[in-house]
């Protein structure tokens, strides 16, 4: 349906709905998409299980292979998808690791570093969709997906996050901005939700 080249973004926490809106949208326009690499990351089941231990290098790889997959995407001659970005990596994910104390200043400090150099090399992307979702639907969501490594995460981990994707939602302004609450939208099933979607993204991919 599009041959602009487009580079769209979903971000939002762990079971807000991220890949569900990813596949809807690569089915309705063709675009191309670019997942995270969680299952090949051999850091993020002892993260789970420890994460003062490996939140660090955890948080590493996932910045080295994101900006890996960020290069690929910005290569790509249509409109393309990405799950989860690499400005969350370090905006919501590094920033809660270190605020709770699992990832140390000096750490912190080289790894803010390296991100401020990455970023400054990659093209932003042409809309950025925000998906919101209470906690208690985060978790509802997380145990029915049944991954084993995310469904003893701590609730108090889980609000942290949300906390931190409002606070980084009020200083973006690298791209034009669609919020979805995705606990009261019904995109896949309900026809109004769907074609107030369809008009909100359309005028910027097609």
């Amino acid at each position: 349906m599009t041959t602009r080249k487009r580079f769209i973004a979903v971000a939002g926490n762990m079971g807000a709905g991220k890949s569900e809106l990813v596949q809807f949208l690569c089915r309705r326009y063709g675009l191309k998409p670019f997942y995270e690499p969680n299952e090949t990351n051999p850091y993020l089941a002892d993260f789970y299980a420890d994460m003062p231990r490996w939140a660090f290098h955890s948080q590493i790889y996932f910045l080295t292979h994101k900006f890996r997959l960020h290069r690929e995407l910005m290569l790509e001659p249509g409109a393309v998808v990405q799950d989860r970005t690499i400005y969350e990596d370090a905006e919501i994910f590094c920033e809660n690791l270190h605020r709770s104390g699992m990832i140390v200043d000096r750490d912190y400090l080289m790894y803010r570093d390296l991100y401020d150099s990455v970023s400054a090399a990659l093209s932003p992307p042409d809309l950025m969709i925000f998906l919101k979702c209470p906690v208690r639907t985060l978790k509802k969501r997380i145990l029915q997906r049944g991954r084993k490594m995310e469904i003893d995460v701590p609730t108090a981990y889980l609000k942290g996050l949300n906390q931190l994707y409002e606070e980084w939602r009020a200083r973006y302004s690298m791209s034009p901005v669609i919020e979805l609450e995705t606990d009261r939208l019904d995109y896949l099933t309900d026809l109004v939700d769907r074609l107030d979607l369809f008009k909100q993204i359309e005028k910027f991919i097609t």
